[in-house]
C-alpha cells in the first residue's frame, strides 16, 4: 500500500499547467486527481481566469479526495492588490479510507513538483477552505 502510493508518477501536464497558472495566470485553478490504475497524478480540470471561487469549490467532488491549486487575488489592508498560490489537499470525511490514505501519502511528493506554492490548506469539508480561511492564511 505505502509502496504503491510512494511510487505515484506525476504526469508532465500537472507541472506544465501549474507553470502556466503561476507565470502567465492562464488559469484560476487546477484540480488534480490520482488515477489509481495508472498510478499517476493527472489534471482533472482547469478553471478560466474569470471563474469564481464558487466555481472552484463546485469542481471538487463531495466524496472523493483531490489536490487543487487556486490563484487567489486579494487586497491588502493598504489596498495593494496581491495574489497567493494556494495548495489545497481536499479529503472529505465521506471519502473512502483507501482514497484518503493514497492522497495523504502522495501529497508531499506531489507538492514538491509544484514550485511556487505559497499557502497550504488541508480541508475535510467546505468550511475548512472557505474564502475567509484562505484570506486569513494569505495575509
Amino acid at each position: 500500500m505505502a509502496n504503491a502510493a510512494s511510487g505515484m508518477a506525476v504526469h508532465d501536464d500537472c507541472k506544465l499547467k501549474f507553470l502556466e497558472l503561476k507565470a502567465k495566470r492562464t488559469y484560476r485553478f487546477i484540480v488534480y486527481k490520482i488515477e489509481e490504475k495508472q498510478k499517476q497524478v493527472i489534471v482533472e480540470k482547469v478553471g478560466e481566469p474569470a471563474n469564481s471561487y464558487e466555481d472552484f469549490t463546485a469542481s471538487l467532488p463531495a466524496d472523493e479526495c483531490r489536490y487543487a491549486v487556486y490563484d487567489f487575488d486579494f487586497m491588502t489592508e493598504e489596498n495593494v492588490p496581491k495574489s497567493r498560490i494556494i495548495f489545497i489537499a481536499w479529503s472529505p470525511d465521506t471519502s473512502k479510507v483507501r482514497n484518503k490514505m493514497i492522497y495523504a501519502s502522495s501529497k508531499d511528493r506531489f507538492k514538491r513538483e509544484l514550485d511556487g506554492i505559497q499557502v497550504e490548506l488541508q480541508a475535510t469539508d467546505p468550511t475548512e477552505m472557505g474564502l475567509d480561511v484562505i484570506r486569513s492564511r494569505s495575509n
